[in-house]
């Protein structure tokens, strides 16, 4: 993985130079997580028997997401744990559980970096976090949403607060921001149903419109699924943040707490790019075959990032499709990606089995 964060930008190499690489990489991260985390061995025994035949990234094995919601996937002992990030959680679920040891933390934050920086430039801009203004000093400093807001942090100065502690806009907070950095771009970012129903929203029903500076940014992520629910796309969200914000550059991102660091940024063309460490592979809802380019099916994710997990390689339960391969208008390599939304509440063949194991 160092070698690959040494590149010349995070989405620097080209798609098959690229497999290659990664598949070296999880390969033997796989047989490092077999040998270091029991629980983890015993699944690929049951559901991936054959993993050590692996010839292709498609062939490797993977976990189903949620089996971080009920087992405790270490590959290191206890001593080495510097952080456990917990995911959010929908309503009345398990959160998901991540142990980090201090290098898989590290390169979280020095891959976070890279993508990140790959869209905002070098240059930190005063930040406008749109969360509650107590967030880290609360109990959700570990959470997923606290380490994302602590993670993107890095990335501004001067930090501000949208909201209260209750989540009611701050409006006064939000005017004076706009106000102090009237004349320099600024850098907006939360999560995307809290900057949708918290903010764009608010402002729409007080019949409200902010101007922050032109050449401002907005960086947001996670929550899709709501505003789906709603019937709000991509494009009425950047429609909405334009006319309500004045912010033109509104740039989603994906990614799960399950494989932090490993980010999958919107580029002005507004696809997903999967950035040099990590990869997306859709398969068939049914038998799990991989799909070809511009299918539609269930989402698993790889990255080579987690050492103290075995987190490597997940099927998550979003669908969507690959778009193409080293042919965005942007110039980005690799693989880009779409993200449609979440499954049916239906188990996927094998999770189950893989719970009780």
């Amino acid at each position: 993985m160092a070698d690959t964060l040494q590149a010349v930008g995070p989405f620097a190499i080209p798609q098959a130079d690229k497999r290659a690489r990664l598949f070296e990489r999880l390969h033997a991260l796989t047989a490092q997580h077999y040998a270091h985390c029991a629980p983890y061995a015993r699944m690929l025994d049951s559901l991936h028997a054959d993993w050590r035949a692996a010839d292709s990234l498609e062939a490797l094995p993977w976990l189903p997401v949620g089996i971080f919601k009920h087992l405790r996937l270490a590959s290191i002992p206890d001593e080495q744990i510097v952080r456990e990030l917990r995911s959010s959680g929908t309503s009345g679920s398990l959160p998901s559980r991540v142990l980090l040891d201090h290098d898989t933390a590290a390169n979280q934050t020095r891959a976070l970096a890279r993508i990140v920086g790959d869209v905002l430039g070098r240059a930190r801009r005063p930040m406008l976090v749109v969360d509650r203004n107590d967030l880290l000093r609360s109990g959700e400093a570990l959470s997923a949403r606290g380490a994302a807001v602590l993670g993107f942090g890095n990335f501004g100065r001067q930090h501000s607060y949208a909201l209260k502690p209750d989540l009611s806009l701050d409006l006064d907070a939000v005017r004076d921001f706009v106000t102090r950095f009237a004349d320099e771009a600024v850098l907006v970012f939360g999560f995307t149903f809290v900057v949708w129903r918290d903010l764009v929203q608010t402002l729409r029903s007080r019949g409200e419109r902010l101007a922050f500076p032109p050449g401002s940014i907005m960086l947001h992520g996670g929550g899709w699924k709501r505003l789906t629910d709603q019937q709000v796309g991509n494009s009425q969200f950047k429609q909405a943040v334009a006319e309500v914000l004045g912010i033109e550059q509104v740039h989603n991102y994906y990614g799960m707490a399950e494989q932090v660091g490993s980010i999958f940024m919107e580029c002005g063309a507004g696809r997903l790019h999967t950035p040099d460490y990590a990869e997306a592979i859709v398969r068939d809802p049914i038998s799990l075959a991989p799909l070809p380019l511009g299918s539609t099916g269930v989402i698993q994710l790889l990255s080579d990032l987690p050492g103290s997990y075995p987190g490597h390689s997940l099927l998550t339960e979003d669908i969507g499709a690959i778009l193409g391969e080293d042919d965005c208008p942007c110039g980005r390599m690799g693989r880009a990606l779409r993200v449609d939304g979440r499954l049916p509440r239906a188990e996927l063949r094998g999770c189950s089995d893989t719970r009780a194991a």
